[in-house]
Order: structure tokens, then sequence, then C-alpha cells
């Protein structure tokens, strides 16, 4: 990041951050800056590392909150026949959202129970609601200690009072509709891009320019 600073002016930097801020593509961010279409590129991955390690590096811990569980699929080719759990070729997010809260995502190998109890007991008090669907790898929720809603989808029970998953099925969505404008992630990269959908969730009531400015700032001091 430092030495590609000092490669433009103070003035084409600080517009960087806010074409990024404000999710203009690279290209047209190459136009309105006034360089080349890589060098926007560029300095892209350089936020989206700095957002990737200022959101693992701030943990995520739910307390005395209601909360929502689920796991969602990016990329892939579809399969005829084979779609959400599933499919094949495709990521796998796991992801937990508060009510009016943040969310944490976090790329599992799979959906099984060993894989996802682990990161909610990590990541949820005990005592905490947690809803979730019928999915068999939440079976043991409750007696981990939490109160435990489920919906059945197949039933048409999507909500019922504060029983319902749409908080984080609305969270997936807006990270799908980010997502689907780059016509395809390389998987490497993938992390550092739900990471961003993730950072860009959490500080949607504040200024997203000033929120990357400061971690700039921070990585720059």
């Amino acid at each position: 990041m430092k030495n590609l600073i000092m490669k433009v002016e103070p003035s084409k930097f600080d517009n960087l951050i806010k074409c990024f801020a404000h999710d203009v593509t690279a290209t047209a961010a190459a136009k309105i800056v006034g360089v080349n279409r890589n060098t926007v590129n560029r300095y892209y991955n350089e936020f989206r590392k700095l957002i990737y390690d200022s959101q693992l590096s701030e943990g995520y811990h739910i307390k005395n909150v209601i909360c929502e569980v689920d796991e969602s699929y990016f990329g892939g080719k579809r399969i005829r026949g084979k779609s959400g759990r599933g499919a094949s070729g495709k990521v796998i997010v796991f992801g937990i959202v508060e009510r009016d809260g943040k969310a944490y995502t976090q790329i599992v190998e799979n959906c099984k129970e060993a894989t996802l109890i682990p990161i909610i007991e990590s990541r949820i008090a005990k005592n905490c609601v947690v809803n979730s669907d019928m999915w068999k790898a939440y079976d043991k929720l409750r007696s981990k200690g939490y109160f435990h809603m489920r919906i059945n989808h197949s039933g048409d029970s999507f909500a019922s009072g504060i029983k319902h998953t749409n908080t984080i099925e609305n969270f997936w969505g807006y990270c799908k509709m980010r997502l689907n404008k780059f016509h395809g992630i390389c998987k490497l990269n993938f992390n550092q891009h739900i990471k961003e959908c993730e950072y860009r969730y959490n500080h949607r009531s504040e200024d997203i320019y000033e929120s990357i400015k400061m971690l700039v700032k921070k990585h720059l001091s």
C-alpha cells in the first residue's frame, strides 16, 4: 500500500478511496480518477486486504440478542437436479446475523454439524435466541444451551413473530447482488470479497468513505 501511494497524487489517491467506497467499477473509476484500469484494480485489491484484516481482528461475539444462522453458496456451475446444499463446485459461506446488528461470515468446507456448531459456540453466547432452518446440523443447538427456533421453509413457515430468518436471507441477497457484478470471482480472492460485503453491511449506517479512509490512515501510521 505504501509503495502504491507514491505512484499517484494525493488527490487521486483520495478519489480512488471515494470510488471504492461508493462501489464504482474499476472501469468507471479509471475514467473519473484519470488512471489506468489496472492501477485501479491494484488499489481496490489493497483496500479489500485492509478490510479483510480489520474484520478478522475485530472479533465477533453475540450476547443477549436474537440472531439468525444460515449457509449460502456462491459461484460454481449449476448441475441439473442439484441446488443449495447439494450443489457442486460452489464456495460455502456460513453466516450469523444479529437482528438490527452486525453480520459475520466464514468460508467452510462443508455444512456438517461438526463444522458449524463449533463456529456458533465460538461466536454466540449461550442463552441467546438462535433462528435457523430445519437443516440437521442445527439439531443440537437447544442441547448446547441456546433458545433454538426453527423455520420449516418447505412447509411455507417463513415467519412468525420473532421466529424467522428474513434478516440473514436479506443479507445473502445483498452479498449476491454485489458480487454478481464482478461476473465471477477467483476462489483465491473470494474470502476478501465476502468480507468486504460483511464490512459494508456492518457499516451501513456510517459514511463508508470515512470508515475506509480511517482504515487506510491507521495502516499508514
